[in-house]
């Protein structure tokens, strides 16, 4: 595992040292753009510095930042105990320091995803539709999933990346936004000089305009499939590490097959988060994307890798079948030095489902869940119906819809509350 850990730091360092360097070098090219003898310097420095400011603000808040406007509630022992006994059983299993926090955001659509800087301030986020989908052994593949990814860095680096490439974006937004307002196509001083030195200026000023031009365009792309090279890579020894922890790899199998074939998406996905998704939210739109330009590698792929790992769940294993999948390929994942040291893991039975929850009856616990860390309060009528109250209701009673039963809200939420 610590082979694995760090070949995976060597790998990314290098991505992430090239990324950092195409940064600077875009604000170096824009400070020089606005003036040609001492701009490249504050380009740097101003690229640098709201880069750190992101970066910063993301360390302070741990992660949740990510999480900002997605209404996510937290999940406790108490008030949803199913998933956070699992995330405890695969923090345990994992060896983590600490427990993270859990996480449920209040969307139809099946996904889940991974935040924090360090394993101590890390986050393990669920979709409601997610939870409501999936059996015991899924909702563990899938979170053991997220917990690899705390585990092998994965978080801190692609947090690293993602706030690389929101600078290289807003820097080439800026610098397009000042072309499209004129702002430095005719009146900048790189203008004002190159006229002032002549006829060869103009040809000079007109190639740097053109290159600059180019360079706002082509730097976010360049940029994302460098993010996405990152991301991809990551998933595949996430679905390696979840198999091994887990020791059923059929669980994130069925998991990943069930979100695949999700009718409900997003409406909106940012580029910077799609590849902290367990599953890239876009991939089921009718475009289909190219390897280069994924976040995330093919599901029937990484599906089919899983299921293949017919003899046990360890880091052999799932190198075996990832080889027989991307045969004729270079198909090395995982370091020759931690395949050397690998003990065998033997897969598991799947657990018993006695007394499992339908999926109508899981989304209206998690539903009750979300309510009641937003402050609703429930009344029970006689007549069996659950009413949910929201707590900006101000009047002193409220009607049952069923059977018309009026009850006082301030009397049944205090009986409710004594029980």
């Amino acid at each position: 595992m610590w082979e694995l850990i760090r070949a995976n730091k060597r790998k990314s360092a290098f991505l992430i040292t090239v990324m950092f360097g195409f940064m600077l070098f875009l604000g170096w090219f824009i400070g020089m753009y606005i003036d040609p003898v001492y701009g490249g310097y504050f380009g740097i420095l101003a690229a640098f510095v709201i880069w750190l400011v992101q970066f910063l603000i993301a360390a302070a808040s741990g992660g949740k930042v990510f999480l900002a406007g997605s209404r996510a509630v937290e999940v406790t022992k108490e008030n949803y105990p199913q998933l956070y006994n699992v995330v405890e059983e695969m923090k345990i299993a994992s060896g983590l320091p600490a427990m993270p926090k859990v996480y449920v955001i209040p969307e139809n659509h099946m996904n889940a995803f991974a935040t924090g800087t360090k394993p101590e301030n890390a986050c393990v986020t669920v979709t409601s539709g997610l939870m409501s989908r999936l059996n015991r052994d899924e909702l563990q593949g899938v979170v053991a999933h997220e917990m690899s990814h705390i585990l092998n860095r994965d978080v801190l680096y692609m947090t690293y990346c993602g706030i690389m490439l929101g600078t290289i974006v807003f820097l080439s937004e800026g610098l397009l936004w000042t072309f499209r307002f004129g702002m430095l196509g005719g009146g900048g001083r790189y203008s004002s000089r190159s006229k002032s030195s002549g006829g060869g200026g103009g040809g000079a000023q007109v190639a740097m305009l053109l290159l600059a031009l180019v360079l706002a365009i082509l730097a976010p792309i360049l940029a994302q499939l460098m993010y996405f090279s990152i991301s991809r890579k990551r998933e595949y020894l996430a679905d390696a590490s979840a198999a091994r922890l887990t020791r059923y790899p059929e669980g994130l199998a069925n998991a990943l097959e069930k979100i695949s074939r999700g009718k409900v998406v997003p409406e909106k996905t940012s580029k910077v988060k799609a590849p902290m998704y367990i599953y890239n939210p876009e991939e089921g739109n009718a475009m289909k994307f190219s390897s280069l330009s994924s976040t995330h590698p093919p599901t029937e792929e990484r599906i089919r890798i899983l299921r293949n790992m017919s003899h046990g769940a360890s880091y052999k294993d799932y190198q075996k079948s990832y080889s027989q999948t991307h045969e004729g390929k270079k198909s090395n994942l995982i370091p020759e030095g931690e395949l050397e040291k690998e003990q065998s893991v033997s897969k598991r039975s799947p657990a018993e489902r006695l007394n499992e929850m339908s999926g109508k009856e899981k989304a209206r616990e998690i539903g009750d869940m979300i309510m009641t860390a937003n402050s609703f309060r429930f009344l029970t009528c006689n007549c069996g119906l659950k009413l949910k109250i929201p707590p900006d209701y101000k009047h002193e009673k409220v009607k049952c819809p069923k059977c018309g039963t009026l009850h006082n809200v301030a009397a049944a939420s205090a009986a409710a509350a004594a029980v």
